[in-house]
């Protein structure tokens, strides 16, 4: 890797990630930003994680999930219970309660994921159905329709807790990409692509579908175990088909298969919801109409498959610049 591609990949990256959590959590920290607004970027952060869970299944693996919102609470219900029941230290219940969600995932898409589109949708949202009744009914574990509280460090304290889930939002976007670009991850996108051709070539198609799925439901279920560590309280309906919903659109707004566009409609349309609060219950029409404008003038979504690059706006400014002087040269020469 020569310098340029260094900075650009590498250096460049990191000094944008750092910036990111490190300066909204200072002006927190000294008060210049609200309780309200750290309260948003904190909600944008989580719902980006929960992007980029069904980005991994709809837009890489390229299966259609209708059951994440199950996923995630899993992850937020296996937190409380580590935590409070088995007096595990929140960091440990967090990545314990990600595995725990990802061994449902393997239960779930073992015997699903020969199925195809439509079939494994309604299979998915079956799941989370499930899963919302279980937790209704398991009143002595879950606090039955009522839900439970779970009061943490990450409740009270807004720095610390936009510190670490915009923390953790990055570490998952540098494994995920990371993960793309190694063998697995190539393999995944071929069976997207063409599974007759990827089975062809030797890919095992349900095995890279399995993995995908896996990979989707740990991050989904540790969305969940930041959710209710910052909230403090979960009820079954976050298991709903309305929350899948909510978390598909942002993937769909985006572009199947970006991950840089999955988190930038997280956080436009969590933006957006709170300005257009004043709408009251006239608000949630806003998302479909959105939905509508963009499968009209721009059906592959803001950034389609492409994601931002460095590298790729350093060309543009940089072929924009010789346009420009060739420009110039040609008006001198007239």
């Amino acid at each position: 890797m020569n310098k340029n591609n260094f900075v650009n990949k590498v250096i460049l990256p990191a000094a944008l990630a750092i910036v990111a959590a490190v300066v909204p959590f200072v002006l927190i920290q000294i008060n210049l930003l609200d309780g309200y607004s750290a309260q948003i970027l904190i909600m944008c952060a989580i719902n980006a994680i929960m992007a980029l869970s069904v980005n991994i299944i709809c837009g890489i693996t390229g299966q259609l999930s209708l059951g994440q919102a199950g996923f995630m609470a899993l992850g937020g219900y296996a937190t409380i219970l580590l935590t409070d029941m088995a007096h595990l230290p929140l960091p440990v219940s967090i990545i314990l309660a990600a595995l725990i969600t990802a061994f449902f995932g393997f239960l779930i898409g073992f015997p699903t994921l020969r199925l195809e589109g439509d079939y494994l949708a309604i299979v998915t949202l079956a799941f989370g159905e499930i899963i919302r009744v279980v937790l209704v009914n398991l009143k002595d574990l879950t606090g039955g329709p009522n839900g439970k509280q779970f009061n943490t460090t990450l409740t009270f304290f807004d720095g610390p807790a936009f510190f670490v889930i915009t923390g953790v939002l990055i570490l998952i976007i540098i494994l995920l990409q990371n993960f793309i670009r190694s063998t697995y991850g190539r393999a995944i996108l071929a069976v997207r692509e063409d599974e007759v051709a990827a089975n062809a070539n030797g890919i095992g198609v349900f095995k890279y579908k399995m993995i995908g799925f896996v990979i989707a439901s740990f991050v989904a279920g540790i969305g969940g175990a930041l959710y209710v560590s910052r909230i403090g309280f979960i009820k079954p309906d976050q298991a709903s088909f309305t929350k899948s919903i909510d978390y598909l659109i942002f993937v769909v707004l985006g572009g199947m298969g970006s991950t840089t566009g999955a988190i930038l409609a997280a956080y436009v349309l969590t933006f957006l919801q709170e300005v257009l609060r004043f709408l009251k219950d006239f608000r949630l029409l806003i998302y479909p109409i959105v939905l509508i404008i963009v499968m009209i003038f721009r059906p592959q979504g803001l950034l389609g498959t492409k994601e931002f690059s460095f590298e790729a706006l350093f060309a543009f400014f940089k072929n924009f610049g010789k346009k420009s002087s060739k420009g110039v040269e040609k008006n001198g020469r007239k």
